[in-house]
């Protein structure tokens, strides 16, 4: 069996990551979606192992000294991470592994696992950006232009990922998210154990 990808996608707030990964797991829903670990306490409409694993500080500690994280890092007080176990288990049975983690996660995951595919969604253009952002209507103008900033400075990281990915559209992402899986998985470094398995019997033998 062909080994898994590790898919990590990252983009600033208002560049619609999280709809362009629901679309794609629409689509394939025997992709494997991480879900993470934090140590903050659920909101009323999160489920435990759904949206979050939510563990204590010490369970976290633990995992964190244990190695059993891809990536972690603290924010407004919590701790979060990604656990590595589940998503080496979907690789191991070929499914493709998907990661929604910000840029210093993605930079973690990216030490420590060569084989990962590192894709960032652009939003089509600052002002449409500021458009999302300020279209929500639940959050303070200072806090709007707070994610402003934090997303121009993500953005810088772009050129740093495998794949850019301009969010025009859901279905255009996700077509393109699909289109990138695919080139991947037909990798010769991914696919070259066929020739040797399949024609091996056939091959000349001063090949």
């Amino acid at each position: 069996m062909t080994q898994g990808l590790l898919i990590v996608l990252s983009g600033p707030s208002g560049s619609g990551k999280s709809t362009a990964m629901a679309e794609l797991l629409r689509r394939h829903p025997e992709y494997y979606f991480s879900v993470s670990v934090t140590t903050r306490d659920p909101r009323p409409n999160e489920q435990d192992g759904v949206s979050y694993w939510f563990i204590t500080k010490d369970r976290f500690d633990e995992m964190v000294r244990q190695g059993e994280l891809l990536e972690h890092a603290e924010y407004v007080s919590a701790c979060y991470g990604t656990p590595a176990a589940p998503i080496d288990e979907a690789m191991a049975r070929g499914c493709c592994a998907l990661l929604d983690i910000e840029v210093q996660g993605a930079g973690q995951v990216a030490a420590h696992r060569k084989d990962a595919v590192l894709i960032f969604m652009l939003p089509p253009s600052y002002d449409e950006l500021s458009r999302r952002l300020n279209g929500r209507g639940d959050t303070a103008p200072e806090k709007v232009r707070a994610r402003l900033q934090r997303a121009l400075e993500e953005i810088q990281h772009a050129p740093e990922y495998d794949y850019i990915v301009v969010s025009e559209t859901v279905e255009g992402v996700a077509d393109e998210l699909e289109a990138i899986i695919t080139a991947e998985q037909c990798k010769a470094a991914r696919r070259a154990h066929l020739v040797k398995e399949d024609f091996s019997h056939a091959l000349p033998t001063n090949v």
